[in-house]
């Protein structure tokens, strides 16, 4: 499994990207695997500001539906259209043409509470 060390991480397996005042949030590739195909990604909150830890979209797989959370409060300013016609790039490129949305960075603060790399692997047991 692939861990990138500039990322940040979350308890419930989502990513953040920082690039100046923005982030680029997806899946990990331990949530991918364990997820299984995924077929579907549905983001309804484009242009809507959503807190931290409440629902941003759903991803579909071909065993199950999972809710994705909002690591950070933010703007949600981009969904990647390249998952809309090609998903399974969330299971071959999770941390890169597999990202899911770009969001302002509303709080600087609540990018301490998130989880280094280090902190991931011992969550995730790796």
């Amino acid at each position: 499994m692939i861990f990138p060390e500039n990322l940040k991480y979350t308890k419930d397996h989502e990513w953040v990207r920082v690039e100046g005042n923005q982030a680029y949030i997806g899946i990990t590739d331990f949530a991918q695997k364990e997820l299984g195909d995924i077929v579907y990604i549905d983001v309804t909150t484009l242009n809507e500001t959503v807190g931290k830890e409440v629902v941003f979209g759903t991803v579909e797989a071909v065993k199950t539906v999972s809710d994705l959370f909002m690591p950070i409060s933010g703007k949600v300013l981009e969904v990647n259209s390249k998952i809309d016609a090609k998903p399974e790039l969330v299971n071959s490129d999770p941390y890169g043409d597999g990202w899911m949305i770009k969001c302002s960075i509303d709080k600087t603060d609540e990018l301490t509470g998130l989880l280094s790399v280090t902190d991931y692997k011992k969550l995730i047991g790796v």
